[in-house]
């Protein structure tokens, strides 16, 4: 072991995931691992307020300031917040498994379409991708004809392909001369739609290349970035991936993210952290398919727009001050490999447009693959999550906001809360004659924390059974010991110590009911509130749309339990699952589809909530489970304790 005082460079080991790295001593922890790849779960971004980031210190020395999100007993057992932690010494340090994040449940999205959901999708589109590749047969330069190799191209385009309004991207000058000559003047040139009736050469080939024409759609979520490889001839998928944005180390929600590119160099790494992870799922991709990345030549990205700002290292800071205005809606075409993005260097990327600071091209993507600009049915669409989006309309108008719900349905703020991953408790449900719960959890394994979705049916079903009261307080009346007092008020105890993984009690607490509430009478009071600004009511709604990963895995009947969705018949739901990268996919193949999402994008009116009276009294009268006004959820029944 290497002498503290001496000590400038030291080694640290990660367990289990079997990685090191030597940094400098006095480094951060938390940030180290971060370097180093590993993920820790880390809601705050290192502020040390959430706890979510422990670590167990094996061997070797931090510093680390004793806080009240480690227990004594725990911090005598090397327990450290590693973001209030610096590295002293050589170290192997061990993730809890309540503090990691394990990519394989992020495979665990529907991909099936039921006929309910598929008529809900965008109709009547054209297959035309924006990127075309051309193959040309040309002739031979002679003494009497003897054009600029630039111009003899432009000419067989024009001749083959009737194309004529054509500009050129210097770069492939450079190569021009040698590609046309290298296999007798027959190339294929790639060609990329500008705007509504001109193109841009992008790449020259010598033969015919056309069977090799590939593009990639993402979408950049704040908790994951999901790709897929895309076949331009066929108009299909041949590769999905999927990992966690490297950039959740730097805290859960968009407002931490922002928080963290103020620091020095903080928005560089956060850029960085997110090229990142789409390199490595260009990789996953290309290597699944058994396709060469030089043959892609075109990406499509799909985010909200505090994530494309980040992605494009465009300082977002004002984006959370007053009157929360981003820096751009629409970006322009740029050169992937200009950011860093592992491409060729004449691939260019497409980002969706956005609408407001909250409202993103991921909206906007998820509205145009519904549909929704294209029916006349009054649509509610929401897409729920740490911030949550919606929009209300058709055809004719739709109005759009934003509200800030908080990392509640990502286990976040929650004593046990952890993002959806095996073993995170899902369902739920009590035996009446003994009050003893029924539980199950994702894969089937032991416990060690508590999901979204799962913290929804928990409080649905505590609520319904008349555990809890409906101000989310428990009745410590009952005749079982489930219920007790505990470090933080009064508690449930889900599972005791002998049946987790963490060796600890999992229990959800007054404190995370409260929270829960205070996330979904956001979500209640944002759709509430453009409802009526349209001076329209619920059961005027025709159709509710949710998108997302988190709303495919909602129990409708638990979520209007609590007041999250509205006591609406349930007919009227249709899941999409991801609409971000459905409306990005959509983009890669149709050029109509991507001019009918920059339309989208131009129709969509935004409504800030964030000084809005109207909300401000929907979301006090939504504090409450489901809500202050019973009409409001007439099917809704509750035991009374």
């Amino acid at each position: 072991m290497a002498n503290i005082s001496d000590c400038k460079k030291c080694s640290v080991h990660f367990e289990p995931d079997n990685i090191d790295i030597v940094v400098d001593e006095g480094a951060n922890l938390m940030e180290t691992a971060v370097a180093a790849g590993v993920h820790i779960n880390a809601s705050c971004g290192g502020a040390g307020v959430c706890g979510t980031c422990n670590v167990f210190v094996k061997s070797g020395q931090v510093k680390s300031a004793k806080t009240n999100k480690v227990s004594d007993r725990d911090y005598k057992k090397g327990i450290r917040q590693s973001c209030q932690s610096s590295v002293l010494s050589d170290l192997t340090i061990e993730i809890p498994v309540e503090s990691r994040l394990e990519k394989a449940v992020l495979a665990r999205e529907t991909g099936d379409i039921t006929a309910q959901t598929q008529a809900a999708l965008v109709s009547g589109w054209r297959f035309d991708p924006p990127l075309k590749k051309l193959y040309l047969e040309l002739t031979a330069p002679t003494l009497e004809d003897n054009i600029s190799d630039l111009s003899r191209l432009l000419r067989g385009i024009k001749q083959q392909y009737k194309i004529d309004n054509i500009s050129i991207d210097f770069e492939f000058l450079s190569k021009l001369a040698q590609e046309l000559r290298s296999d007798n003047w027959q190339v294929t040139a790639t060609i990329l739609l500008e705007d509504n009736s001109s193109y841009k050469i992008i790449n020259i080939e010598p033969g015919d290349t056309r069977n090799k024409h590939y593009s990639f759609a993402f979408d950049i979520g704040t908790t994951a970035v999901r790709g897929q490889l895309l076949d331009l001839n066929r108009g299909s998928i041949l590769a999905h991936a999927i990992d966690y944005n490297r950039q959740i180390s730097y805290g859960e929600d968009v407002i931490s993210r922002i928080a963290w590119s103020q620091k020095t160099g903080g928005l560089k790494r956060l850029q960085q952290a997110v090229i990142a992870t789409i390199n490595d799922l260009i990789v996953e991709l290309t290597d699944s398919a058994g396709i060469e990345s030089k043959d892609i030549s075109h990406i499509v990205v799909a985010a909200n727009t505090v994530m494309v700002q980040l992605l494009l290292a465009v300082d977002p800071g004002y984006l959370r001050l007053s009157p929360y205005v981003p820096t751009f809606s629409t970006a322009p075409l740029l050169k992937a490999k200009s950011i860093g993005i592992n491409a060729g260097e004449h691939v260019h990327l497409y980002i969706v447009p956005s609408v407001a600071s909250y409202v993103g091209g991921d909206i906007v993507s998820g509205i145009l693959g519904a549909g929704v600009h294209q029916v006349d049915n009054s649509t509610l669409y929401i897409d729920i999550g740490t911030n949550g989006e919606i929009v209300i309309g058709n055809s004719d108008l739709m109005l759009t906001t934003s509200c800030s719900a908080g990392p509640t349905f990502e286990g976040g703020g929650i004593k046990h809360g952890m993002i959806a991953t095996p073993g995170a408790i899902e369902g739920f449900d009590i035996n009446p004659p003994d009050f003893e719960p029924v539980i199950s959890t994702i894969d089937n394994v032991k416990a060690k924390g508590i999901c979204g979705s799962g913290l929804i049916n928990i409080v649905a079903t505590l609520l319904k059974a008349g555990f809890i009261t409906q101000n989310g307080k428990f009745n410590a009346d009952l005749p079982t010991k489930r219920i007790r007092k505990g470090e933080d008020g009064y508690e449930y105890v889900l599972l005791p110590a002998s049946d987790t993984q963490i060796g600890k009690d999992i229990v959800i607490t007054e404190i995370d009911i409260d929270n829960l509430i205070r996330s979904k009478a956001a979500m209640y009071a944002g759709y509430k509130t453009l409802i009526k600004s349209i001076d329209s009511k619920f059961t005027d709604i025709e159709r509710v749309i949710i998108a997302g990963t988190f709303g495919s895995n909602i129990n409708i009947e638990n979520a209007i339990t609590i007041g999250l969705l509205p006591d609406l018949p349930r007919d009227r739901y249709i899941f999409i699952g991801n609409g971000s990268l459905l409306g990005a996919r959509l983009i890669s193949f149709s050029s109509d589809l991507l001019h009918e999402g920059e339309r989208v994008a131009a129709m969509m009116t935004n409504i800030e909530l964030s000084e809005n009276a109207d909300f401000m009294s929907n979301y006090m009268a939504a504090l409450f489970l489901p809500h202050t006004n019973a009409d409001e959820f007439p099917s809704v029944i509750i035991k009374k304790g």
